[in-house]
Protein backbone atom coordinates (compact mmCIF):
# COMPACT_ATOMS: atom_id res chain seq x y z
CA UNK A 1 0.00 0.00 0.00
CA UNK A 2 1.48 3.36 -1.10
CA UNK A 3 1.57 6.62 0.84
CA UNK A 4 -1.44 8.03 -1.06
CA UNK A 5 -3.46 4.86 -0.41
CA UNK A 6 -2.64 4.97 3.30
CA UNK A 7 -3.63 8.65 3.45
CA UNK A 8 -6.91 7.95 1.64
CA UNK A 9 -7.70 5.01 3.93
CA UNK A 10 -6.95 7.07 7.07
CA UNK A 11 -9.16 9.91 5.81
CA UNK A 12 -12.03 7.49 5.09
CA UNK A 13 -11.69 5.90 8.52
CA UNK A 14 -11.79 9.34 10.13
CA UNK A 15 -14.90 10.22 8.14
CA UNK A 16 -16.64 6.92 9.01
CA UNK A 17 -15.89 7.43 12.69
CA UNK A 18 -17.04 11.06 12.62
CA UNK A 19 -20.38 10.23 10.99
CA UNK A 20 -21.04 7.11 13.03
CA UNK A 21 -23.79 8.61 15.24
CA UNK A 22 -25.72 9.92 12.25
CA UNK A 23 -25.26 6.67 10.34
CA UNK A 24 -26.42 4.48 13.23
CA UNK A 25 -29.50 6.64 13.80
CA UNK A 26 -30.51 6.85 10.13
CA UNK A 27 -29.86 3.20 9.26
CA UNK A 28 -31.62 1.91 12.37
CA UNK A 29 -34.70 3.97 11.53
CA UNK A 30 -34.67 2.83 7.89
CA UNK A 31 -34.29 -0.81 8.97
CA UNK A 32 -37.32 -0.49 11.26
CA UNK A 33 -39.31 1.25 8.50
CA UNK A 34 -38.82 -1.58 5.98
CA UNK A 35 -39.04 -4.56 8.32
CA UNK A 36 -41.40 -7.15 6.85
CA UNK A 37 -41.62 -5.29 3.53
CA UNK A 38 -40.05 -6.33 0.24
CA UNK A 39 -41.03 -3.40 -1.99
CA UNK A 40 -40.52 0.35 -1.76
CA UNK A 41 -44.02 1.79 -1.75
CA UNK A 42 -45.76 4.97 -0.56
CA UNK A 43 -45.75 3.88 3.08
CA UNK A 44 -41.97 3.23 2.98
CA UNK A 45 -41.38 6.63 1.36
CA UNK A 46 -43.60 8.32 3.98
CA UNK A 47 -41.51 6.74 6.75
CA UNK A 48 -38.31 7.73 4.96
CA UNK A 49 -39.52 11.31 4.73
CA UNK A 50 -39.92 11.40 8.52
CA UNK A 51 -36.48 9.85 9.02
CA UNK A 52 -34.70 12.41 6.82
CA UNK A 53 -36.49 15.36 8.40
CA UNK A 54 -35.66 14.11 11.90
CA UNK A 55 -31.99 13.84 10.81
CA UNK A 56 -32.05 17.58 10.02
CA UNK A 57 -31.88 17.22 6.26
CA UNK A 58 -34.57 19.90 6.18
CA UNK A 59 -38.15 19.75 4.89
CA UNK A 60 -37.56 21.22 1.41
CA UNK A 61 -34.51 19.07 0.68
CA UNK A 62 -36.22 15.97 2.05
CA UNK A 63 -39.22 16.51 -0.24
CA UNK A 64 -36.84 16.91 -3.17
CA UNK A 65 -35.17 13.57 -2.35
CA UNK A 66 -38.53 11.79 -1.85
CA UNK A 67 -39.83 13.17 -5.17
CA UNK A 68 -36.78 11.79 -6.96
CA UNK A 69 -37.22 8.41 -5.31
CA UNK A 70 -40.90 8.36 -6.29
CA UNK A 71 -39.91 9.02 -9.90
CA UNK A 72 -37.55 6.05 -9.73
CA UNK A 73 -40.27 3.83 -8.28
CA UNK A 74 -42.68 4.81 -11.05
CA UNK A 75 -40.06 4.36 -13.76
CA UNK A 76 -38.57 1.08 -12.52
CA UNK A 77 -41.96 -0.36 -11.43
CA UNK A 78 -40.57 -2.64 -8.70
CA UNK A 79 -37.81 -1.56 -6.32
CA UNK A 80 -36.97 -3.82 -3.40
CA UNK A 81 -36.30 -2.49 0.07
CA UNK A 82 -32.78 -3.94 -0.23
CA UNK A 83 -32.12 -1.44 -3.00
CA UNK A 84 -33.28 1.55 -0.93
CA UNK A 85 -29.91 2.49 0.61
CA UNK A 86 -28.27 2.40 -2.80
CA UNK A 87 -30.94 4.66 -4.28
CA UNK A 88 -30.60 7.09 -1.38
CA UNK A 89 -26.84 7.24 -1.86
CA UNK A 90 -27.26 7.92 -5.55
CA UNK A 91 -29.94 10.61 -5.25
CA UNK A 92 -28.27 12.46 -2.35
CA UNK A 93 -24.92 12.36 -4.16
CA UNK A 94 -26.58 13.79 -7.27
CA UNK A 95 -28.20 16.51 -5.19
CA UNK A 96 -24.88 17.52 -3.64
CA UNK A 97 -23.21 17.47 -7.07
CA UNK A 98 -25.56 20.23 -8.24
CA UNK A 99 -23.82 22.71 -5.91
CA UNK A 100 -20.27 21.55 -6.49
CA UNK A 101 -17.83 24.01 -7.98
CA UNK A 102 -15.04 21.55 -8.60
CA UNK A 103 -13.82 19.25 -5.84
CA UNK A 104 -10.77 20.46 -3.95
CA UNK A 105 -8.29 17.60 -4.09
CA UNK A 106 -5.22 19.66 -3.25
CA UNK A 107 -4.43 23.05 -1.76
CA UNK A 108 -2.99 24.43 -4.99
CA UNK A 109 -3.74 28.11 -5.47
CA UNK A 110 -4.81 30.11 -8.52
CA UNK A 111 -1.83 31.81 -10.16
CA UNK A 112 -3.59 35.17 -9.87
CA UNK A 113 -3.70 34.97 -6.05
CA UNK A 114 -1.23 37.35 -4.49
CA UNK A 115 -1.95 36.43 -1.75
CA UNK A 116 -4.99 34.11 -1.70
CA UNK A 117 -7.39 35.67 0.82
CA UNK A 118 -9.99 33.69 2.78
CA UNK A 119 -12.46 35.58 4.95
CA UNK A 120 -14.03 33.32 7.58
CA UNK A 121 -17.48 34.13 8.99
CA UNK A 122 -19.78 32.44 11.49
CA UNK A 123 -21.28 32.96 14.94
CA UNK A 124 -19.27 32.52 18.11
CA UNK A 125 -19.03 28.96 19.37
CA UNK A 126 -19.34 27.11 16.05
CA UNK A 127 -15.65 26.20 15.90
CA UNK A 128 -14.59 29.12 13.71
CA UNK A 129 -11.20 29.69 15.32
CA UNK A 130 -10.44 25.97 15.41
CA UNK A 131 -11.38 25.67 11.74
CA UNK A 132 -9.05 28.56 10.86
CA UNK A 133 -6.19 26.90 12.75
CA UNK A 134 -6.75 23.52 11.10
CA UNK A 135 -7.10 25.13 7.68
CA UNK A 136 -3.83 26.99 8.19
CA UNK A 137 -2.20 23.68 9.10
CA UNK A 138 -3.53 22.04 5.90
CA UNK A 139 -2.18 24.82 3.70
CA UNK A 140 1.15 24.70 5.50
CA UNK A 141 1.31 20.91 5.03
CA UNK A 142 0.74 21.56 1.32
CA UNK A 143 3.85 23.75 1.28
CA UNK A 144 2.12 27.15 1.38
CA UNK A 145 3.07 30.05 3.62
CA UNK A 146 0.14 31.26 5.72
CA UNK A 147 -0.68 34.37 7.75
CA UNK A 148 -3.66 34.84 10.07
CA UNK A 149 -5.54 38.07 10.75
CA UNK A 150 -7.40 38.46 14.06
CA UNK A 151 -10.21 40.75 12.87
CA UNK A 152 -12.69 39.53 15.50
CA UNK A 153 -11.72 42.38 17.80
CA UNK A 154 -14.92 42.39 19.85
CA UNK A 155 -13.86 39.49 22.08
CA UNK A 156 -10.47 39.26 23.75
CA UNK A 157 -10.91 35.49 23.86
CA UNK A 158 -11.20 35.33 20.06
CA UNK A 159 -7.84 37.05 19.63
CA UNK A 160 -6.20 34.91 22.31
CA UNK A 161 -7.53 31.66 20.81
CA UNK A 162 -6.29 32.58 17.35
CA UNK A 163 -2.86 33.44 18.77
CA UNK A 164 -2.72 29.98 20.37
CA UNK A 165 -3.53 28.36 17.03
CA UNK A 166 -0.97 30.51 15.20
CA UNK A 167 1.69 29.39 17.67
CA UNK A 168 0.61 25.77 17.41
CA UNK A 169 0.72 25.74 13.62
CA UNK A 170 3.76 28.06 13.60
CA UNK A 171 2.35 30.72 11.31
CA UNK A 172 2.49 34.54 11.79
CA UNK A 173 -0.54 36.44 13.01
CA UNK A 174 -1.50 40.10 12.79
CA UNK A 175 -3.54 41.43 15.71
CA UNK A 176 -4.45 44.64 17.46
CA UNK A 177 -6.03 45.48 20.78
CA UNK A 178 -9.55 44.38 21.63
CA UNK A 179 -12.03 46.97 20.32
CA UNK A 180 -9.86 47.95 17.37
CA UNK A 181 -11.39 48.47 13.95
CA UNK A 182 -11.69 45.00 12.32
CA UNK A 183 -11.14 46.49 8.85
CA UNK A 184 -7.87 48.02 10.07
CA UNK A 185 -6.67 44.56 11.16
CA UNK A 186 -7.59 43.13 7.76
CA UNK A 187 -5.76 45.97 5.99
CA UNK A 188 -2.62 45.50 8.08
CA UNK A 189 -2.69 41.72 7.56
CA UNK A 190 -2.95 41.92 3.77
CA UNK A 191 -0.35 44.69 3.58
CA UNK A 192 2.14 42.66 5.59
CA UNK A 193 1.32 39.46 3.70
CA UNK A 194 1.85 41.14 0.33
CA UNK A 195 5.11 42.73 1.49
CA UNK A 196 6.50 39.41 2.75
CA UNK A 197 5.19 37.26 -0.13
CA UNK A 198 2.79 35.11 1.91
CA UNK A 199 0.72 32.64 -0.13
CA UNK A 200 -2.48 32.44 1.95
CA UNK A 201 -4.15 34.90 4.31
CA UNK A 202 -7.01 33.75 6.55
CA UNK A 203 -9.02 36.52 8.19
CA UNK A 204 -11.20 35.84 11.23
CA UNK A 205 -14.29 38.04 11.67
CA UNK A 206 -16.73 38.71 14.48
CA UNK A 207 -19.70 36.37 14.82
CA UNK A 208 -22.44 38.65 16.05
CA UNK A 209 -25.96 38.14 14.74
CA UNK A 210 -27.97 40.22 17.18
CA UNK A 211 -27.75 43.26 14.91
CA UNK A 212 -27.85 42.15 11.29
CA UNK A 213 -27.37 45.68 9.90
CA UNK A 214 -24.14 46.14 11.85
CA UNK A 215 -22.95 42.69 10.72
CA UNK A 216 -23.60 43.51 7.06
CA UNK A 217 -21.91 46.92 7.37
CA UNK A 218 -18.89 45.48 9.15
CA UNK A 219 -18.33 42.64 6.66
CA UNK A 220 -18.80 45.02 3.71
CA UNK A 221 -16.25 47.43 5.21
CA UNK A 222 -13.70 44.63 5.75
CA UNK A 223 -14.10 43.48 2.14
CA UNK A 224 -13.85 47.03 0.83
CA UNK A 225 -10.64 47.71 2.76
CA UNK A 226 -9.13 44.39 1.62
CA UNK A 227 -9.62 45.43 -2.01
CA UNK A 228 -7.40 48.46 -1.47
CA UNK A 229 -4.50 46.06 -0.96
CA UNK A 230 -5.56 43.04 -3.04
CA UNK A 231 -8.15 44.21 -5.62
CA UNK A 232 -9.92 40.85 -6.02
CA UNK A 233 -9.94 39.95 -2.30
CA UNK A 234 -11.45 38.07 -0.63
CA UNK A 235 -11.12 35.12 -2.97
CA UNK A 236 -13.22 32.96 -0.65
CA UNK A 237 -15.83 33.70 2.02
CA UNK A 238 -16.04 30.58 4.18
CA UNK A 239 -19.07 30.23 6.47
CA UNK A 240 -18.49 27.95 9.45
CA UNK A 241 -21.57 26.19 10.85
CA UNK A 242 -21.92 23.86 13.84
CA UNK A 243 -23.47 20.64 12.53
CA UNK A 244 -24.69 19.65 15.98
CA UNK A 245 -27.11 22.60 16.10
CA UNK A 246 -29.31 21.12 13.38
CA UNK A 247 -32.00 23.55 12.25
CA UNK A 248 -30.22 26.47 13.93
CA UNK A 249 -27.46 26.05 11.36
CA UNK A 250 -30.02 26.78 8.62
CA UNK A 251 -30.97 30.06 10.33
CA UNK A 252 -27.32 31.09 10.68
CA UNK A 253 -26.72 30.31 7.00
CA UNK A 254 -29.76 32.39 6.11
CA UNK A 255 -28.51 35.44 8.02
CA UNK A 256 -24.91 35.27 6.83
CA UNK A 257 -25.85 34.75 3.18
CA UNK A 258 -27.95 37.91 3.49
CA UNK A 259 -25.04 39.80 5.06
CA UNK A 260 -22.34 38.78 2.59
CA UNK A 261 -21.66 36.62 -0.45
CA UNK A 262 -20.71 33.22 1.00
CA UNK A 263 -18.76 31.01 -1.43
CA UNK A 264 -18.21 27.85 0.64
CA UNK A 265 -19.26 26.08 3.84
CA UNK A 266 -17.34 24.36 6.62
CA UNK A 267 -19.57 22.24 8.84
CA UNK A 268 -18.03 21.30 12.19
CA UNK A 269 -18.64 18.99 15.16
CA UNK A 270 -20.24 16.21 13.13
CA UNK A 271 -18.53 13.59 15.28
CA UNK A 272 -20.65 14.43 18.31
CA UNK A 273 -24.08 14.47 16.73
CA UNK A 274 -26.70 12.42 14.90
CA UNK A 275 -27.66 15.53 12.91
CA UNK A 276 -25.24 14.98 10.02
CA UNK A 277 -28.10 15.41 7.56
CA UNK A 278 -27.65 19.16 7.96
CA UNK A 279 -24.71 18.90 5.54
CA UNK A 280 -27.10 17.84 2.78
CA UNK A 281 -29.84 20.33 3.59
CA UNK A 282 -27.76 23.48 4.03
CA UNK A 283 -25.80 22.92 0.83
CA UNK A 284 -28.99 22.28 -1.13
CA UNK A 285 -31.12 25.08 0.29
CA UNK A 286 -28.49 27.79 -0.10
CA UNK A 287 -26.83 26.45 -3.28
CA UNK A 288 -23.42 26.72 -1.63
CA UNK A 289 -20.86 23.90 -1.80
CA UNK A 290 -19.65 22.24 1.39
CA UNK A 291 -15.87 22.49 1.23
CA UNK A 292 -14.78 21.14 4.64
CA UNK A 293 -16.30 19.06 7.42
CA UNK A 294 -15.03 18.72 10.98
CA UNK A 295 -15.15 15.19 12.36
CA UNK A 296 -13.02 15.39 15.51
CA UNK A 297 -10.77 17.39 17.79
CA UNK A 298 -7.46 16.43 16.16
CA UNK A 299 -5.56 18.84 13.95
CA UNK A 300 -6.10 16.47 11.00
CA UNK A 301 -9.85 16.15 11.60
CA UNK A 302 -10.88 18.95 9.25
CA UNK A 303 -11.55 17.00 6.05
CA UNK A 304 -11.96 18.21 2.50
CA UNK A 305 -15.58 17.32 1.72
CA UNK A 306 -16.13 14.56 -0.82
CA UNK A 307 -19.80 13.87 -1.56
CA UNK A 308 -19.21 10.25 -2.65
CA UNK A 309 -17.29 9.39 0.51
CA UNK A 310 -19.87 11.26 2.61
CA UNK A 311 -22.91 9.36 1.35
CA UNK A 312 -21.01 6.08 1.40
CA UNK A 313 -20.17 6.65 5.09
CA UNK A 314 -23.85 7.24 5.84
CA UNK A 315 -25.45 4.41 3.86
CA UNK A 316 -22.86 1.63 3.45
Amino acid sequence: MGLFDRFTKAKKESLDKGLLKTKETVLQKITRAVVGKTQVDDSVLDDLEEILISSDVGVDTTLKIIDRLQERVVRDKFITTKELNGLLREEISNLLAENEKGETLTFDLPESSNPHVIMVVGVNGVGKTTTIGKLAYKYKQAGKSVMLGAADTFRAAAIEQLVIWAERVEVPIVKQQMGSDPASVAFDTLTRAKKTGVDVVIIDTAGRLHNKINLMTELSKIKSVMKKVVPDAPHEVLLVLDGSTGQNAFEQAKQFTKATEVSALAITKLDGTAKGGVVIGVSDQFSIPVKYIGVGEGIDDLLVFNRIDFVDSLFL
